[in-house]
């Protein structure tokens, strides 16, 4: 793992919502497209950054991917994963993701329904 390139990967606004929204639950590309918002191809483009950097990870099941932040990423970075954690949580847009996330998970809408349109 390259520090700097770590650095480089979570220097960008979406990056980092996506890590808050990843250091919370286990999502799927939908998923984090419906919380934040973004295009698929967009949500795409930056999980592959931060999964080329080692920060996140992914598990296949069935046609779905799931992310999550990798556990070797947290082990080695221990003071960088807390303080962001513990950071971003205090900025407007986060809350507000943090909000989306929730009511997100309260519909319990499933990948098959979001990718049809929500019914």
């Amino acid at each position: 793992m390259n520090i700097v390139g770590v650095f480089k990967a979570l220097c960008d606004e979406n990056r980092l919502r996506i890590f808050n929204l990843l250091s919370q639950e286990t999502l799927c590309v939908c998923d984090i497209e419906t919380i934040l918002n973004m295009t698929q191809s967009n949500v795409s483009r930056h999980l592959n950054k931060l999964k080329s950097e080692g920060i996140i990870t992914f598990e296949k099941k069935a046609q779905w991917a799931y992310y999550k932040i990798d556990d070797n990423f947290i082990k080695e970075n221990k003071l960088l994963y807390d303080y962001l954690t513990g950071t971003l949580s205090n900025y407007s847009q986060f809350i507000l993701d943090n909000e989306n996330l929730k009511k997100h998970k309260e519909s319990k809408l499933s990948c098959e329904q979001l990718t049809r349109g929500g019914n």
